[in-house]
């Protein structure tokens, strides 16, 4: 069987990958499939049954045009250099090219042991993958850049982590794998040849533009500063923590990758944290942009040869780049919440009114998401301003806030109807609440799928109102606070 594989990274030298074919498991059994975005990628899901399919996506068979490789490279974990790490449990088993013409790779995870395993058993629990899942085709469907899932399968065997727990392999679609951490992983050898060649790949494969410039290197860096500026920005508006924004979970292509400890905020506080391991809060909501402007830094660094001879005239062009990262971050964000609040218009007093809203929520703990929804409301319905109001301990001032944004819409150029369709599109209703997907993967981890596929359908439709399922909507009892996530390996 072909399933019409392309292999540009595969044939790159081979220090940049190590050919390795995923280890069979006693009982492949598929859980999910994504038939839609099959058939978005290329393929053709009629083609193969259940079993057929979760045989290939278990890797206890291969396509015959497939040539499975894992990547290589570092990273900068929690700030400490690791010069090799590389797909622990991951194998690439080709590129696609969709239907819109994009090449994709088409990765399993949870598939075995590799060379970059450092011990691990290159294994996954069934609950981790359907939570990459559930959550990255969440993030899909709120319109954020991201690496998306295609199936996930049982094996029929265990993993041993704090407990005994059944074996998974989800397959994973992304525009591409290439991380910081790759050119980190050259860069720490000095290995300017590879250097050169990943580069000239990167900018074939995202960012084709680039090519024609002065100097290649530097355009590269530029469109991967200003593309994730827009992503962390779209993370924000929607209360996303990516929890392990490591340089090896940082994609030059832009999507959100490696959905490990991340979460969605409930109560909108700045400092929040849900990584079970990030003891001293490096990555907290607040801490991201920051986060991402320090990992394009390391980018930078290993760009310097790429960039000048000179070292210090490269040093000053790479910092300039870097450094724009904060306006691109702070157009975009303000961009989108002057959204979230109605705005179309554009004045100097707009910073100011979503700052002290969210000064507000932060003082009343108000939740993140029904602040907004109720937002939504109160612009198209003043009468349900009083399900605002409820959120807040302080009700003069959300009232003030309140009579202030009133005055603002009325200057923004948008007919009420118009108004409407931009709240609806800026504020979801529902969100992976952290408290429902735990329940759902709980319960599919005891052979039950039926809440795992319930809230996914839901999460399909985030700026639907979807009145039966209004308790999804809810934020979690207290009973079920504080949240912390942990890492799937």
């Amino acid at each position: 069987m072909r399933l019409g594989f392309e292999h540009t990274y595969a044939a790159l030298p081979a220090r940049f990958f190590a050919a390795i074919h995923p280890t069979k498991v006693a009982k492949a059994q598929m859980v999910v499939v994504n038939r839609g975005l099959w058939s978005e990628i290329g393929l053709n899901p009629k083609d193969l049954d259940d079993s057929q399919a979760a045989a290939l996506l278990s890797g206890n068979e291969l396509a015959e045009d497939s040539t499975p490789i894992a990547m290589a490279y570092a990273g900068h974990q929690f700030g400490q250099f690791v010069p090799q790490l590389g797909d622990g449990r991951a194998i690439l088993l080709g590129e696609v090219r969709g239907r819109d013409g994009i090449l994709r790779d088409v990765q399993l995870k949870g598939s075995g042991r590799t060379p970059f395993s450092r011990g691990g058993d290159g294994r996954a629990a069934i609950g981790p993958m359907l939570r990459e899942y559930l959550i990255s085709e969440a993030m899909h469907a709120l319109g954020i850049p991201t690496t998306r899932s295609l199936a996930v399968v049982t094996t029929g065997e265990h993993v041993y982590r704090q407990e005994v727990l059944p074996g998974a392999v989800l397959t994973r679609v992304a525009a591409s794998h290439i991380r910081v951490g790759t050119f980190q992983f050259f860069a720490a050898r000095g290995d300017e040849e590879a250097l050169r060649q990943l580069l000239d790949f990167v900018i074939a494969r995202h960012y084709p533009e680039a090519k024609t410039a002065d100097v290649p290197a530097l355009a590269m860096l530029e469109a991967v500063t200003k593309r994730q500026a827009h992503l962390i920005a779209d993370w924000m508006r929607v209360g996303f923590i990516h929890g392990v924004m490591n340089t090896d979970n940082m994609a030059l292509s832009g999507e959100t990758i490696d959905y490990g400890p991340c979460a969605f905020m409930d109560s909108y506080d700045p400092q929040t944290v849900f990584s079970s391991i990030d003891l001293g809060g490096r990555y907290s909501y607040t801490n991201q942009p920051g986060i991402a402007q320090w990992n394009l830094a390391r980018l930078a660094e290993t760009l310097l040869p790429l960039i000048d001879a000179d070292k210090n005239k490269a040093v000053e062009l790479a910092t300039k780049v870097v450094e724009d990262f904060v306006e691109h971050f702070e157009l975009r964000f303000l961009e989108c919440m002057r959204r979230k609040i109605g705005l179309v218009s554009a004045e100097d007093g707009d910073a100011d009114l979503i700052t002290r809203l969210l000064a507000a929520m932060q003082k009343s703990e108000a939740d993140f998401t029904l602040t907004f929804s109720g937002i939504s409301r109160a612009a198209t319905s003043p009468g349900e301003a009083a399900s605002l109001r409820v959120l807040f301990t302080d009700a003069d001032e959300i009232d003030e806030w309140l009579s202030d944004w009133h005055l603002r819409l009325a200057r923004d150029p948008q007919s009420p109807a118009e108004r409407a369709e931009t709240l609806r599109l800026a504020n979801p209703e529902f969100i992976p609440r952290n408290y429902r997907v735990e329940e759902a993967l709980q319960a599919a981890t005891s052979g039950d799928l039926q809440p795992f596929n319930r809230l996914l359908a839901i999460l399909q439709r985030p700026f639907e109102s979807q009145p039966e399922f209004e308790e999804y909507r809810l934020p979690p009892p207290p009973s079920e606070q504080p949240y912390k996530t942990f890492c799937g390996t």
